[in-house]
């Protein structure tokens, strides 16, 4: 991915150029010619340096999810100081704030594009904040990749080429479930939480589909707000359905209300599965280990406290790095190793980009061919192709024993078990 420094040079001034003068720096790298990274977009990037911005609700609601900046923080600062940042550039990471909500998200998009001249947007969190975003971010041209929600649309859509996922969509990781009931449970009465939003709308609906035509019903659905203090009301109404299965669709503080209301109810005893989002040890602790024992969901990242990964050279790296890097976050704590893998695949996605440019991103995230991240699970790897936006499309059922999480199985590759995902 090099080229001369000279013919390099050029290219990117007349780059700059043809941007208005938005950049001043020059930038190293990219197998493409100058003739083909010409009049690319150079904002946020030089040969010595890389800005990226993320919205993250560090407040309000969500707020739990506020620990994943903590790891991408953590391996850029790593990768700063040891390995001359990525492709010689020093990577500056400025999160936003936007408290779960969609209008403030916009907000800080403008900030961090139009005042901090970031390179491009890495993370948005959540599937409100993502949709009311993703409009400006694609007028302006500004790559908003690897965003922190599982919606169906980053990878459906065809109006928002600069947009794209990361993790499992919500329609995949509800087809997992949904083979799980039809292997151990295909008389299923399912009664369904789910937040009243595209998030929640997106999984149940990818349930309802993947259980079509089988003896799996769902008997019962309740919704929430996130504005809600509390789901108690919804979970009293669902234990009155008699469903022996329990699909809980929700984000953290709503996950912990459902889990601990479950546990609380002796006369309902069903199949608990909780989503992915909700299942962190930071969810599941408030409840009490005791109450959440057999709680299923389903993972792709390695799990921190899982000794199977215990001797594992990128979790021996990562643990590391996270006292020397951010020693006040504790590294059992998965939100944080989900920050270090995501931060991990942009940078695999900056290493495979033909030229150091917005739309050298934008092309390279949706050009990935069996990429492997340390920190996911042996068998997936980050995979997209013309008509396929999806990184990852691969999960693993888990189930909750003592105080952490054991793997069941073996990695799903919903592309193969069910097809591929279209709009």
């Amino acid at each position: 991915m090099r080229v001369s420094a000279i013919g390099c040079t050029a290219m990117l001034l007349l780059a700059v150029a043809a941007c208005g003068g938005r950049d001043s720096g020059e930038a190293t790298g990219g197998t493409a010619t100058s003739g083909q990274c010409q009049g690319q977009q150079t904002t946020g990037i030089t040969s010595t340096s890389i800005k990226l911005g993320g919205i993250y609700p560090l407040s309000g609601p969500a707020s739990a999810y506020g620990d994943i900046p903590k790891g991408i923080k953590a391996y850029f600062d790593y990768v700063n100081a040891e390995k001359n940042g990525i492709g010689g550039r020093k990577v500056e990471f400025i999160v936003r704030d936007d408290g779960y909500a969609p209008p403030k998200a916009v907000e800080e998009a403008r900030r961090l594009v139009e005042q901090e001249q970031v390179f491009a947007l890495f993370q948005t969190l959540g599937t409100p904040s993502t949709t009311a975003t993703w409009d400006y971010t694609n007028q302006r041209k500004v790559p908003q990749v690897f965003v922190a929600t599982g919606a169906s649309q980053w990878g459906t859509d065809t109006a928002h080429p600069w947009t794209i996922g990361w993790q499992p969509n919500y329609i995949s990781e509800a087809r997992v479930y949904a083979q799980y009931l039809k292997d151990e449970k295909p008389d299923a009465k399912v009664a369904v939480l789910y937040q009243n939003d595209d998030f929640g709308k997106d999984l149940l609906g990818g349930f309802t589909r993947a259980i079509e035509g089988t003896g799996i019903e769902v008997v019962a659905e309740q919704s929430y707000e996130v504005s809600d203090p509390s789901v108690d009301p919804q979970m009293r109404n669902l234990a009155e359905s008699d469903a022996d299965v329990f699909l809980n669709v929700t984000t953290p503080k709503f996950g912990s209300q459902a889990l601990a209301a479950d546990a609380k109810n002796t006369k309902w005893n069903p199949v608990h599965i909780v989503n992915n989002v909700a299942a962190s040890i930071t969810v599941l602790k408030p409840v009490g280990f005791e109450n959440v024992q057999g709680v299923v969901s389903s993972t792709y990242y390695k799990d921190p406290n899982d000794p199977t990964w215990q001797s594992d050279p990128e979790m021996m790296l990562y643990r590391q790095k996270m006292q020397q890097y951010a020693p006040d976050a504790d590294p059992n704590v998965p939100y944080h190793t989900f920050g270090w893998a995501v931060a991990s695949s942009f940078h695999k996605a900056m290493d495979a980009a033909a030229c150091p440019t917005r739309e050298g991103l934008r092309d390279a995230v949706r050009n990935l061919k069996g990429v492997k991240v340390d920190m996911l699970l042996p068998g997936v790897t980050l995979d997209t192709a013309q008509g396929d936006a999806f990184p990852i499309e691969s999960m693993q059922l888990m189930t909750f024993k003592g105080e952490r999480w054991e793997l069941m199985g073996e990695v799903i590759d919903t592309r193969k078990v069910f097809g591929p995902l279209t709009g």
